[in-house]
Parts: structure tokens; sequence; C-alpha cells
């Protein structure tokens, strides 16, 4: 067995190398693929990827412009090789020693998706206090229409069984993969499964990226895909 690792990278070349190393140190048991994703960095970072992967263990691609998180996530699914993914994000707010805890249910045959919740082991509490309800806001509009019960709809940490997320087709660019992923999962009958995972949020001066206005595009998105595919 292998697990595919996705990392969506634009513009952090100051955590692109830590991150890296955390994903590398990390034993999940198995095989493991590690797939960047450059989504037209212009700071650095491909300078910096350029070096990482000649050291064999990674594989980089490039997108030519920025296309958006949702874009750099499609183009690692489809690169994936893996029996499980998981998507990580590079800019040290989640921790890949939750990786086993992610695998852990699909390993066991609990669940075909699982979520790392910021908010059930109590790390949501780091997060900017507008950004901690624009998630439990929007996590409250996706179960309310897809009747499901999570704690967490925009968590970076989602795993899956590789057939089921190469099945679904996805159209997302930018940070309304996060919805769209959750709206087609659920449609189709998938049981998400959550488990507790470490979160250190960062601030817009360390280089967030998304804002408010993406919770419309948020909310949009749940309500179209609730009625249309």
């Amino acid at each position: 067995m292998k697990l595919s690792i996705i990392m969506p990278v634009y513009n952090e070349k100051a955590t692109i190398r830590e991150i890296l190393e955390r994903v590398r140190a990390v034993d999940v048991g198995m095989g493991k693929e590690i797939i960047v994703v450059d989504d037209g960095s212009k700071d650095g970072t491909r300078e910096i990827l350029r070096e990482e992967e000649s050291r064999g263990d990674i594989k980089v691609l490039y997108h030519e412009r920025n296309m958006g998180k949702g874009a750099a996530v499609r183009t690692g699914i489809a690169s994936a090789t893996g029996d499980f993914i998981i998507i990580q994000d590079a800019d040290l707010e989640y921790d890949p020693q939750d990786y086993p805890a992610l695998l852990k249910p699909l390993l066991d045959g609990e669940a075909e998706v699982v979520y790392g919740s910021r908010f059930l082991g109590g790390s949501g509490s780091s997060m900017i206090s507008w950004h901690r309800f624009g998630n439990k806001f929007l996590t409250a509009v996706t179960n309310l229409l897809y009747r499901s019960s999570l704690s967490d709809m925009e968590t970076c940490y989602k795993a899956f069984r590789a057939s089921v997320i190469k099945s679904i087709p996805l159209r997302s660019n930018r940070f309304e993969i996060e919805p769209e992923i959750t709206a087609k999962i659920l449609k189709r009958g998938y049981k998400i499964l959550e488990v507790p995972i470490r979160y250190r949020g960062r601030e817009f001066h360390e280089g967030k990226k998304i804002s408010w206005k993406d919770g419309f595009s948020a909310i949009w998105t749940l309500l179209k895909y609730r009625f249309a595919e």
C-alpha cells in the first residue's frame, strides 16, 4: 500500500523546506509519495523546490501561472498513484504527525473519507476569531444542506481512498475546492469520519491567503452542488 501526499504551494519560501522535512519524517506504516504542486510562485519558492526535487524523494509539478488552490489540488489528485490520498498545506498550520490518525479509519474499513477536525481537539481556538466564526458558519450550512454532522468542513486535512476521490469530477480552481469536495462526497453517500488534529493558525502578516470574500464563494458552491452535479 502507498500514501500520496498532495501539497499545493504558492509563495511559501519561508515554510516550504520545513514542511517537506516534517512530511518526510512521519512514519505512516506504508510507502508514500510526496507530490508538490507549485501554483506559479514568484517569491523564490520554485528555486527552493528545484533544490528539494533534486534529492529524488518528491515529485514537483509546476503551474505556469497562479490558478488557485483548487487547481493545484486537482493537478495533484490526477498525478497521485497511491491507495490513499491526503491533502497537506505548506504553511505549517497542520502537523503531519496526525497522518496515522487520519489513515487508521481508512485502514480499518470504518470510512472511505476522513477529515481532521480542528474543533474536536480544541485546536481551533488558535484561529483568528472571524476565521473561526466563518468556519463554523460554513460547516453549519453544509450540515443543513447535506444532512451531515461535521464539525470542520473547511479543514485542509482531508484523507480519502484514492478510488473515491479520483472518481469524483472536481472543477473548482480556488478555495471553494473544500466545499466542492465535501458536497460531492456527501451527495454520493460516503460517510465522512472526523478525527481530532493539532492546528496552529497563522495570521495574514505570516502569509495566510484565504479571506472573508472566499466565504461567499464557499456558500455559493455548497448551494450549487446541492442541486447540480
